[in-house]
């Protein structure tokens, strides 16, 4: 998150530069109005999680498993290098998720230490239940002005 909610001024930005002789204004202006738009995007679909009861972790791993996970699932390693998100709190994810039964976990036919993880019919449903909201607040929110949501 990017919590700065007044974005430097220009003259601000001109009394760094003075300091700070490297530095590029226009470059600095344009990464923190960046950061302080994907904020405001963030907060919202945040929000939209909350309200269906998933968090962020939880619908990145129902996407991943949807889609690549089709042809028999995936192992929680692969899970974990295909997001941005520690092993750790993936594993602990996973497990609440399959205690909520959004995931199902069997034993490989070849391997039985391999753990292997699919969506559920109640996975798949709250994703498909979810998602055509997901696209219309980010498709409202690029169609916006101003950052406000």
């Amino acid at each position: 998150m990017f919590f700065l909610k007044e974005l430097p001024s220009r003259q601000m930005l001109e009394s760094y530069k003075k300091r700070f002789p490297q530095m590029k204004i226009d470059d600095v202006e344009a990464a923190l109005k960046l950061l302080r738009r994907a904020s405001v995007l963030l907060r919202a679909i945040e929000t939209y999680f909350a309200k269906h009861g998933i968090s962020q972790t939880r619908f990145l791993i129902l996407v991943v498993l949807d889609r690549e996970g089709r042809d028999g699932g995936l192992q929680a390693k692969e899970i974990a290098d295909k997001l941005d998100i520690s092993r750790p709190i993936v594993t602990n994810t996973l497990k609440s998720m399959k205690k909520d039964g959004l995931l199902n976990v069997s034993s490989h036919t070849e391997d039985g230490r391999a753990k292997w993880i699919t969506l559920t019919d109640i996975g798949r449903d709250k994703l498909n239940c979810v998602l055509p909201e997901y696209y219309s607040i980010i498709h409202n929110f690029m169609n916006r002005e101003t950052d406000e949501f």
